[in-house]
């Protein structure tokens, strides 16, 4: 099985090592001579240079199963670039786009093209979530659940991102948070959302709240204040337990009729010690075929409507 990872930043490195680790044969193609040095520098792999497009100009041609892990701004353009190549199986990251027509008209080349896409929201691969979910099929399924999806404004304000990609921090990164909660949970039936305050970076707003049903009948609530103190988190409810994913990457189990919260020590979390976590579990099942649980490039296009309810901004 051959791979193509695009890119090579940070996030491209994190699938050279679990490419490596599975024994993949994979090539990597970057575009800057910087980035590309960097990236030698912490691999000892040299990518190709010169970016997607001369590449293929050059008469070279993808592999097979293809990893877009470009920054979000440059998503949609190479991702189109891509499928414009006849490529069959794309894992790209998260959101896909930061406009909704550019994922439409992705979606739409992929129908010409009997190409599929998948979104890498790696966090669904997690061991802790991977445990939960059969936890909540052996309890009779999810009762309520909540969420935050607090961001670290401070930090953020000073990481080097597009104004752009920084403006639309929600669909970028707190999404992440968004996806799983409702994965686990079921996807909104109804809900109502609220949204105050703003951010120098991010004027459209800065304190979230609301709640709601899921299809499968489960109510829940969400929070999030990028003015104040928090974090990420999840928390699921069944007739048994209450479950904490906070973090995200381990598993806290409260018993019913009690107080005590304890880790729930039946979990291997070796390769998400050793690796990014989740994300070797992403790309065995991608390889493999197993996607009935990735997000899917139509998935996405539904959901941007719930992303704008959520965050209260239009990302057509």
């Amino acid at each position: 099985m051959k791979l193509s990872i695009i890119g090579t930043g940070q996030m491209a490195i994190e699938y050279v090592k679990v490419a490596t680790h599975l024994n993949l044969d994979f090539e990597v193609i970057g575009r800057g001579e910087q980035s590309a040095n960097s990236f030698y520098n912490k691999t000892t792999i040299k990518p190709y240079l010169g970016g997607l497009r001369r590449f293929l100009d050059d008469g070279r041609t993808l592999c097979d199963f293809t990893i877009v892990a470009v920054g979000v701004e440059e998503l949609a353009t190479v991702t189109t670039l891509v499928i414009n190549t006849g490529i069959k199986n794309m894992l790209i990251e998260k959101p896909g786009a930061l406009r909704k027509k550019d994922l439409v008209n992705m979606n739409n080349l992929c129908k010409k093209f009997g190409s599929r896409i998948f979104i890498a929201y790696n966090r669904r691969f997690y061991s802790s979530v991977l445990k939960l979910k059969e936890l909540i099929k052996a309890e009779g399924g999810v009762l309520s659940f909540n969420f935050e999806f607090t961001e670290f404004s401070n930090m953020i304000q000073k990481i080097e991102k597009t104004k752009e990609v920084k403006e639309r921090w929600f669909l970028s990164n707190s999404t992440h948070v968004v996806d799983l909660a409702f994965y686990l949970g079921g996807m909104p039936k109804n809900i109502s959302a609220y949204k105050t305050g703003n951010l120098s970076w991010h004027p459209s707003g800065a304190v979230y709240s609301g709640a709601g049903i899921s299809e499968s009948g489960a109510l829940f609530s969400y929070q999030a204040n990028w003015n104040s103190a928090g974090r990420w988190g999840v928390e699921i409810l069944t007739a048994q337990n209450r479950y904490f994913l906070k973090p995200l990457e381990k598993l806290q189990v409260q018993k019913r009729e009690t107080v005590v919260i304890d880790e729930y020590s039946a979990i291997d979390y070796t390769y998400d010690e050793k690796f990014k976590p989740g994300l070797l579990k992403e790309l065995e099942f991608f390889i493999n075929g197993k996607t009935k649980d990735f997000v899917t490039l139509e998935d996405t296009i539904n959901r941007f409507d719930l992303f704008t309810i959520i965050s209260g901004e239009d990302y057509k």
